[in-house]
């Protein structure tokens, strides 16, 4: 089962813990806010905070001298973020020192407030807008920035070499739908305090929202992939259209698939990530390039206990961008590893347009067809894979780049042309005589023109030239392709959807 539904609720109410703090602690104060009707926050922002600048709110910086265990020098420190602006929902943080949870109060003495001239007196006790987690990553004296929790249940993630690029979150309820999306909001963290020779950092947060209340272990393992280790147990209190599970937030603008044409941009590509990467229970892998859409797209992929899935970021190569400010080519992949079965259910991708590179447009996430009735609670574990040096891809074979558009022709049509290049080493060792043939299915709405595949004489991979014929424009048209030599299937399958007009 994806989720390991429990019989029965005993002892909802919390009590407190009998030794260490632990999982268990937060889970039953989940339940308890499950079982009663969603509070708001009581506490609001002073005016002064809530009425801050984008950049008067960049100018309060925690001083990094008041970090968490600096003094004791320990390879891990806690850095705070300040409530105001858009963080206006107050976060309480504690450290958890031999089993013993104590809260870390808030003190205006831990900031830098910049040029902002603000009553520091009327400040005290506001609560936190979050925290971040530093390590040493790429050097071994400075400690770097490796994960990020700030607003809602939103958080990010870096590896070695990266820079921040897609979100994650703890849940994303009714995502894409009409009746608009439901953002849950970790509230409450606690902090196992690490020793010397800690290598990874491991913590604790409370989800709650109008619709569903959760407890999550966080288990962060630094390194040339950074491994977030994620445990949840979720209590609805109410039924919901849609529960997903895993979510990742991404921006797509333009790309090689998609180049922008209309405006006059110097940078040939602007993405966080370009592809959704599925690998199906049966062992299929599964190629969706991102697009811009000019409306709201949302497709999905129904599948029986997943192996994994994940918003990847390809192109390493600056030159693809040509953006010094942004480095579009350092930001990572993550990649979502099940841990026991999820059995049925889909992955589904949420693209929504976006006129600039500012707004967050891709959405990735697993919905169970199994969800317990409300207040019933559910489990759920995933491995988040922070990746760049090293991604996941196929091991025999992967797609390497979708390319739109006709090139040369004598007499262009209204038909769309897509090149597609296979590249792995199932390819370069194929025989120079091999019969290698295109398998490509396109849905009703949809007529193959041409169908060509033929070895790349470059890479030792293979390239597909299809052009196909969109009937209708102003619905989507959805087409799969793979390669076959023989009888035997030597490519992953790319899957792709033309958005409407």
């Amino acid at each position: 089962m994806f989720m390991r539904l429990v019989a029965g609720i005993a002892a909802l109410a919390f009590a407190a813990s009998v030794g260490a703090f632990d999982f268990d602690d937060v889970a039953k104060r989940a339940a308890a806010l499950a079982a009663q009707s969603y509070k708001a926050p009581a506490r609001e922002l002073p005016k002064p905070l809530k009425d801050l600048s984008y950049d008067q709110y960049r100018d309060i910086r925690f001083k990094p001298a008041r970090s968490l265990w600096r003094s004791a020098n320990l390879p891990f420190e806690i850095q705070l973020f300040h409530p105001g602006l858009y963080y206006d929902k107050p976060v309480r943080i504690s450290e958890i020192v031999n089993g013993v949870a104590r809260e870390i109060r808030f003190d205006p003495e831990m900031f830098d407030y910049g040029n902002n001239t603000l009553d520091k007196a009327a400040l005290r006790n506001l609560g936190f807008a979050g925290f971040r987690v530093h390590v040493a990553l790429n050097m071994p004296k400075y400690k770097d920035e490796v994960l990020v929790f700030q607003g809602a249940s939103y958080f990010r993630g870096l590896g070695k070499d990266q820079r921040y690029g897609l979100s994650a979150r703890g849940l994303a309820l009714d995502t894409g739908l009409a009746s608009g999306e439901e953002f849950p909001h970790f509230t409450e963290f606690w902090i196992e305090r690490p020793n010397a020779q800690s290598r990874e950092l491991t913590f604790y947060a409370l989800l709650d929202s109008e619709s569903v209340a959760g407890a999550y272990r966080f288990v962060v393992r630094p390194g040339n992939e950074t491994v977030t280790l994620v445990k949840a147990r979720i209590f609805l209190r109410k039924n919901v259209a849609k529960l997903g599970i895993a979510p990742l937030t991404s921006m797509y603008f333009f790309g090689e698939n998609q180049p922008r044409t209309a405006a006059r941009d110097y940078r040939p590509e602007v993405h966080d990530s370009d592809i959704l990467l599925v690998q199906a229970g049966t062992g299929e892998w599964i190629t969706r390039p991102l697009v811009n859409p000019k409306r709201l797209l949302v497709t999905s992929f129904a599948l029986t206990n997943p192996m994994g899935f994940g918003l990847m970021q390809r192109d390493r190569l600056f030159e693809n961008y040509q953006d010094l400010e942004a480095r579009y080519e350092l930001r990572p992949s993550a990649w979502i590893e099940p841990r026991g079965n999820w059995g049925k259910g889909r992955v589904e991708l949420v693209q929504i347009p976006t006129p600039d590179e500012t707004n967050d447009n891709i959405v990735a996430f697993w919905v169970p067809d199994e969800v317990p009735a409300p207040r019933m609670p559910f489990d759920v574990e995933y491995r988040i894979r922070w990746q760049k040096n090293v991604d996941t891809k196929p091991p025999l074979a992967w797609i390497a780049q979708t390319r739109r558009g006709h090139g040369y022709t004598r007499q262009p049509d209204s038909s769309i042309g897509f090149v597609v290049d296979y590249e792995g080493p199932a390819l370069k060792d194929l025989p120079a005589d091999a019969k290698v043939e295109s398998v490509v299915t396109v849905d009703g709405n949809g007529e193959i023109v041409e169908n060509h595949a033929y070895r790349n004489e470059v890479t030792g991979g293979f390239r597909l030239r299809l052009r196909v014929k969109h009937i209708d424009d102003k619905k989507p048209l959805e087409m799969r392709a793979f390669l076959r030599a023989g009888d035997t299937t030597v490519t992953p399958t790319w899957s792709y959807v033309v958005p409407a007009e």
